[in-house]
């Protein structure tokens, strides 16, 4: 027995050094940690328990025959973040590149079945050269197999990438497919081909960082939601979302910590929105002084800056914030922000977490590239998020809310749970510069004076629809109330929604304009 300890322990020994010192080496001095090493920081100390560490990979060709390390590439397991049980997949980039063989695909594979089945979150820790060449279609086979699970956990248990090194090719649709992407500047890109292959198609000459880094993603694609200087910081992130989103889509949201008083109310409320209509402010302050501690985790930070997505705790309850940003583009809604918050909101609901939106949305972006691009059906998409939400939907108007994208926020005609306004809002078809312009045309070219004309019309109609009165009386908004209580009035309702019972017709699913 003792022998074949001795054997075992030398075994795993050999399992743990991955490619050898000299690849080890080479990792870290292109600033990046070993695949253990991030485990060792993402998981909580001493809790990682590893799967498959003696699997090899099955190939005779090519002079792989004489090259079998354990592990194949890639390490797999459970651990605990905060106590919560999760399973991760860390490639290693010092073993044939982190490629994928069909060894290597078999193992996250049975973390991702094990992660669906026993209802906790997949973790993916990407560093890999792609498919592993040697092991022609059978390494192609394998990625199909891993886009297959991703599909059908998508809406049961959360699934985070964190891409830590090259993702290219293929390999880029599995993250694509998972709910939130991290990358790290200067060390992680993705791309479904790289600026060699660019070059020699399209003749542009581009590096790998403009093509597919964290910032080409963060702020242009789309691609990533949380962008970090370095690989701690990219770790450490993960483990901060998990403060907010559930195991599964049976559980409830983490609580926070409470201790924020449910009363609180901030006079800075008052003086945020300015009195002219056409002046911007920033919604960060709005919300850093709403929600607990004034602790907001920004999804999507850099891009489509003119709608803000994340999460925060209210009261102690997760929530998933969505709001328009006055301080970009007016808090327009274009494309690229219609989407963005469309997949956010959808998260939310797959996953219990409660939707609050603040309002201040002069309508949809106008132009010709917004049309042709297709913000019909791209708008189209967040509308249908918010309609199709069960969990509890609040809303709050603090200033504008214009014509379909009043409809679209949130509003009590698409099953909005709380709404209510501030005083200074503002609900109408359009603004009354182009109500006016529209409904007196005739009367005000026919008279002495068109600018005073103007003016007084537009004053009349200020009066009667530029404020939220006349939608209170119809009972679309709940109250108008002071914006020092939007604290309390939103912890109010969410603990009275707790038990809310809602529920979409039976279907297989709905057809989205994707």
């Amino acid at each position: 027995m003792r022998e074949k300890l001795q054997l075992l322990e030398q075994r795993r020994a050999a399992s743990e050094q991955g490619g050898g010192a000299a690849r080890l080496k080479a990792q870290h001095d292109k600033g990046k940690l070993s695949a253990r090493e991030r485990l060792d920081v993402l998981l909580d100390e001493g809790t990682f328990v590893e799967l498959d560490r003696f699997v090899t990979h099955r190939s005779e060709d090519f002079g792989l025959a004489e090259q079998r390390p354990y592990g194949d590439g890639v390490v797999t397991g459970s651990g605990r973040i905060d106590g919560r049980l999760v399973y991760v997949f860390s490639q290693d980039f010092t073993v044939f590149g982190g490629s994928l063989s069909e060894a290597h695909a078999e193992k996250v594979c049975k973390v991702m079945d094990l992660a669906v089945r026993n209802g906790a979150p997949m973790i993916g820790l990407n560093d890999s050269g792609g498919a592993r060449i040697q092991e022609g279609v059978v390494s192609l086979g394998g990625y199909a197999e891993i886009f297959l699970r991703n599909t059908l956990a998508s809406g049961v248990v959360p699934q985070i990438s964190a891409i830590l090194g090259p993702c290219a090719g293929g390999a880029v649709y599995s993250p694509a497919i998972t709910d939130f992407v991290f990358m790290t500047r200067g060390t992680s890109y993705m791309f479904v081909t790289g600026p060699n292959v660019v070059k020699t198609v399209t003749h542009e000459d581009v590096t790998m960082e403009a093509l597919g880094g964290a910032d080409a993603h963060g702020g242009t694609s789309g691609v990533s939601h949380f962008t970090s200087g370095s690989e701690l910081e990219c770790l450490e992130s993960i483990r901060t979302l998990f403060r907010y989103v559930p195991s599964n889509n049976v559980d409830a949201p983490p609580r926070g910590r409470g201790t924020d008083p449910r009363d609180r109310k901030d006079e800075a409320l008052l003086d945020l929105v300015p009195d002219s209509p056409n002046k911007p402010y920033d919604m960060h302050d709005v919300l850093r002084r709403v929600i607990d501690d004034g602790e907001f985790l920004e999804v999507q930070r850099d891009y489509a800056a003119n709608i803000i997505c994340g999460f925060a705790h209210l009261g102690g309850f997760s929530v998933g914030i969505v709001a328009n940003q006055p301080a970009v583009l007016a808090g327009c809604l274009d494309i690229n922000a219609s989407v963005k918050a469309a997949r956010f909101i959808r998260f939310c609901d797959a996953f219990n977490i409660p939707i609050v939106t603040f309002e201040d949305v002069p309508g949809f972006l106008p132009g010709v590239a917004q049309e042709h691009g297709g913000i019909i059906k791209h708008g189209a998409k967040l509308l249908y998020a918010y309609c199709e939400a069960t969990v509890p939907k609040l809303t709050v108007i603090t200033r504008k809310a214009y014509g379909g994208a009043y409809d679209v926020m949130s509003s009590k005609h698409i099953r909005g749970d709380f709404n209510v306004a501030w005083p200074t809002a503002e609900i109408a078809v359009m603004g009354p510069k182009g109500a006016v312009e529209i409904l007196f045309k005739k009367e005000i070219a026919e008279s002495a004076d068109p600018v005073a004309a103007t003016d007084a019309k537009v004053a009349e109609y200020a009066a009667k629809f530029a404020n939220p009165y006349v939608a209170a009386s119809r009972g679309y908004v709940d109250d108008i109330i002071d914006p020092r209580d939007t604290r309390p009035r939103l912890i109010d309702a969410l603990e009275t929604l707790q038990g809310k019972r809602d529920r979409n017709p039976p279907k297989k699913h709905g057809n989205i304009p994707l």
